[in-house]
């Protein structure tokens, strides 16, 4: 069995990550945890924290909250102001390629190159969700009936993708030949945007009985794992028409137990599945096989995030029960 290495916070607990070899904890109140030879605690945002993503290409994460403020967090613990919109709630936020970062306010988009340069752009609808190509600097906006993509830093026109109904988040697929968003209602929407046909260019994921508030791509791209059932819905994109015609794979069923949280390992294909009822499993793609990570606990899993060698796994809960896993245990 892995040891696990718990951590209790008080309040939810919006992320955990690895900022290169320290554990971070990203709470609802606006407090950054930090395991760095005992729990040390930075002050981030007044009034609390309310989107937070991690910024793999330096190791940092991405912040926005109640103070209208988007903030760098380093794993020393440092605070960097990458921007303030006084009065506004900052809720979504997105990490880039080169150091760029996006905010979105309302239906305005605005993104941050490593320079300080900002660009904005607008949307007829709020701006629900945010993703970055990973090669060059394009950057999709989820909205009410679909996405849209900007270019930045070129004059090219906006591409509206459009499907009927609430776009909740977005993100592309490694190789950046799919987008994806989640969806108001129990189901995923994605788009081939290298298809010349409108109408093979639709990727329809639907059958959740629940919302999906978790998406994971593998390393290279192959698989996307989403929440919103009560296993870890996996589907395949290996192909050239990513998963249409196909059916996903179903990791770590559990009768009536839903998953809220899924995370790819860094380099293999093993799948972390984080549950309602705080338990933990680890499922090999190639044969399904499971490995019990964590017991159920306190809260329903929030996140949960690989260090980079794969041998450790931050996780948190709503209930503030959080920790560490050494899988290499």
């Amino acid at each position: 069995m892995p040891t696990v290495a718990p951590l209790d916070i008080e309040g939810h607990v919006v992320t955990a990550a690895f900022l290169g070899d320290i554990p971070v904890f990203a709470a609802a109140s606006g407090s950054i945890h930090r395991l760095d030879g005992g729990e040390k605690v930075t002050e981030a945002h007044e009034g609390g924290l309310l989107a937070c993503v991690k910024d793999s290409a330096d190791q940092t994460l991405i912040t926005g909250g109640e103070d209208g403020r988007v903030l760098r967090i380093g794993h020393d613990g440092s605070v960097t102001e990458l921007a303030h919109v006084p009065r506004k709630w900052i809720s979504v936020v997105a990490a880039g390629p080169q150091g760029a970062i996006a905010y979105a306010v309302g239906k305005a988009g605005y993104v941050r190159l490593a320079d300080g340069t900002v660009r904005e752009f607008t949307e007829e609808r709020t701006i629900e969700g945010l993703g970055f190509a990973p090669k060059g600097l394009r950057v999709a906006a989820a909205r009410y009936n679909g996405v849209t993509l900007h270019w930045i830093g070129t004059t090219g026109a906006p591409v509206d993708l459009e499907w009927k109904g609430a776009h909740t988040g977005v993100t592309f697929s490694p190789d950046g030949r799919f987008v994806v968003t989640t969806m108001q209602e129990n189901a995923l929407h994605g788009w081939k945007l290298d298809s010349k046909s409108a109408e093979t260019r639709h990727m329809r994921m639907t059958g959740y009985p629940a919302k999906v508030k978790s998406l994971s791509w593998s390393a290279k791209g192959k698989w996307l794992a989403s929440s919103g059932a009560p296993a870890a819905i996996v589907w395949p994109f290996s192909g050239k028409e990513g998963p249409m015609g196909k059916t996903p794979l179903e990791l770590g069923t559990r009768a009536n137990i839903m998953v809220t949280q899924v995370a790819f390992h860094p380099a293999e294909e093993v799948l972390a599945i984080g549950y309602i009822d705080g338990m933990i499993l680890a499922v090999r793609i190639a044969d399904g096989k499971e490995a019990l990570l964590r017991r159920p606990g306190k809260g329903a899993i929030t996140s949960i995030g690989w260090s980079a060698s794969g041998k450790l796994l931050a996780y948190a809960s709503d209930a503030g029960d959080c920790g560490v896993i050494d899988i290499s245990a």
